[in-house]
């Protein structure tokens, strides 16, 4: 980034404070796309163009205007908020026609979702015969009407809210006993989603959609150590925030792992996708700072050859150059060998050369093949 390019933004702490936001507010805000950031997603290093502070501060209303778009509240305030009792917007919400934009443990353990108060209103004028009469079941509708929203942290909303909230799910829980719960699963798609539209990085983007799977399928999709290595450094945070007990972080790390298996295979198969266009554009780094040659289709081998083990096709191919090869001796140790055609080298050093996991494969001498 230029020294021009830097003057004519601002870090985002500066912006938020123009914007008179609180932090919770302007990250969300900006998940949301209200406020326009130019940088790098991830890195926590993204910046505000100053014309985009400024046509926000010349916006009817502001800041209040601008506030409201991007206000959480919890189960109690949101039931209250579309005029229905608690209990009937917590079945809406298993039932995945709320979708929350957060979500965290409170001080109880308590599990704690918050929603946008925007998306309420219009949900509550849109649909109006799901605020009274007989209720949906659960899991009829997995994905919200309009997938947009993002995220807040823990200074929007007060632990007071968080408490009647908590109370209020408890109390609606044992009336939704044994259906199924929409909540996280919806929660962590719309997550995803924010994040994916703010990241151009291809490997960024790999490791966003892998965060959600457990570390066994992430093994066994990205078999490399160094690739894993890479996505995990890249590892967005879905949930801020870290709870103290292991409890609560067990709690939280199993709403943070995809668990249904429609949503697993649809994770998969976009981490599949994602890597294949990561890889194209470039390697993960590895210690060396080299990356890996892509391995190459492998051919039949002629008649004659068949009996060639892998090492020595790969030495026979390598006659004429400069490089060398490891060769691994008895005791493990590892020693180079140069290449000068195969002559001249003694047959102990050409025998190591040639061992395969222990096995020695018997190597004739130079010039006594046709003999």
């Amino acid at each position: 980034m230029s020294v021009m390019e830097v003057s004519e933004t601002l870090a985002a702490g500066r912006a938020a404070q123009e914007l008179r936001l609180k932090r919770g507010e302007f990250e969300l805000a900006t998940q949301m796309g209200h406020v326009r950031t130019v940088g790098g997603a991830l890195s926590g290093r993204r910046r505000v163009p100053r014309g985009e502070v400024e046509r926000l501060r010349r916006a009817a209303g502001f800041p209040d205007a601008l506030r409201e778009r991007v206000r959480t509240v919890g189960t109690a305030e949101g039931a209250e908020l579309m005029d229905i009792s608690p209990g009937r917007f917590t079945r809406l919400a298993r039932a995945g026609y709320l979708v929350p934009v957060r979500v965290y443990l409170n001080r109880y353990r308590a599990v704690v979702w918050l929603y946008l108060a925007e998306e309420l209103r219009a949900f509550a004028s849109s649909e109006p015969g799901l605020l009274a009469g007989r209720m949906p079941r659960s899991g009829t509708r997995t994905e919200p009407r309009k997938r947009t929203g993002g995220r807040a942290r823990s200074g929007c909303g007060s632990e007071t809210d968080a408490v009647r909230d908590a109370e209020a799910a408890e109390a609606a829980g044992a009336m939704a006993a044994g259906e199924e719960d929409c909540r996280p699963r919806n929660w962590r798609g719309r997550r995803i989603g924010l994040l994916l539209h703010e990241s151009d990085d291809r490997w960024e983007r790999a490791a966003i959609v892998g965060s959600v799977l457990d570390p066994v399928q992430l093994a066994e999709l990205v078999p490399d150590p160094y690739e894993r290595a890479c996505l995990n450094r890249l590892r967005p945070n879905l949930a801020p925030g870290r709870p103290a007990s292991e409890a609560g972080r067990e709690a939280m790390g199993r709403l943070l792992t995809a668990d249904d298996p429609d949503e697993i295979s649809w994770h998969r198969s976009s981490l599949t996708a994602l890597l294949a266009d990561a890889r194209r554009d470039r390697q993960a780094p590895r210690p060396s700072g080299t990356a890996p040659a892509p391995a190459p289709t492998p051919e039949p081998a002629p008649a004659s050859e068949s009996a060639r083990t892998p090492e020595s096709a790969r030495a026979a191919d390598s006659v004429g150059t400069s490089e060398s090869v490891l060769a691994t001796g008895s005791a493990g140790t590892c020693e180079p060998v140069p290449h000068a055609g195969g002559r001249g080298r003694p047959l102990l050093t050409r025998l190591r050369a040639r061992r395969v996991r222990g096995r020695e494969v018997a190597v004739p001498l130079v010039g006594s093949a046709n003999r």
